[in-house]
């Protein structure tokens, strides 16, 4: 049984990650919403003091190190880069990639002091293909590939991992709601597969990469994404 702390765990890919892993392993929780459940931190991802307090709680609940950290918590903004705020800058920077480094920073040292640990970062595919009017998004994503090569090669000899899932096109609430029937259907269209991709698939790779049989696996991005990045 394992220690993990789960970002952006109250809906979406997040909630269908701590739904599989809940089984076998102590779970603790964190999201924008909030809930009354004892291992479970409302958190402003925008905010270092908060992400530290997320640590410690997580900490103070396990009472032991954290053994696996997964960076869900991210959000998704389609505007063409001329019409980008400087506030939106700053928040999905944050968001997507700033929160994800703290919080690694964080739970390293005791990773460390184990001698075993597991990272695991939810990208994007636009991280590795690009998406026109979603540059900001890219970028993120693509910064956080970054982090995922660099650190899994500075603890490489602690039997520490660090890997990057990068979902395609997902069929989560947030999906379901935002596009019409017609852009979900150019979707399929494009996508190899022809389909777009289950949060249940997303957890299941979380459960096989901080396992044993995975330990052999580090500084990768995993493009669980439907063919998307191998053309249409």
């Amino acid at each position: 049984m394992k220690n993990i702390l789960i970002t952006g765990a109250s809906s979406g890919i997040g909630k269908e990650i701590a739904n599989v892993l809940s089984n076998d392993n102590d779970l603790f929780l964190t999201g924008r919403r909030k809930t009354d459940k004892v291992n479970y931190f409302q958190c402003d991802f925008k905010d270092i003091f908060e992400l530290e307090k997320l640590y410690k709680s997580a900490k103070k609940y396990f009472n032991s190190e954290i053994d696996v950290l997964i960076n869900c918590a991210g959000q998704y903004i389609y505007k063409p880069i001329e019409k980008m705020t400087f506030d939106e800058v700053t928040y999905l920077t944050d968001l997507n990639f700033k929160a994800a480094y703290i919080l690694s920073g964080l739970v390293i040292s005791g990773m460390k002091k184990n001698n075993w640990g597991r990272i695991i970062n939810i990208g994007s595919i636009s991280a590795m293909v690009g998406e026109a009017n979603a540059t900001l998004y890219s970028a993120t994503k693509a910064a956080l590939s970054g982090l995922t090569r660099a650190l899994a090669l500075e603890v490489a000899q602690n039997n520490i991992t660090v890997n990057q899932i990068n979902p395609g096109w997902v069929e989560t609430p947030l999906a379901e709601n935002s596009l019409s029937e017609e852009e979900k259907q150019e979707i399929i269209d494009v996508t190899p597969q022809k389909r777009f991709i289950k949060p249940i698939e997303i957890a299941k790779l979380c459960k096989y990469l901080i396992s044993e049989d995975a330990k052999g696996l580090t500084g990768q991005n995993i493009n669980l994404c439907a063919g998307l990045s191998i053309g249409s």
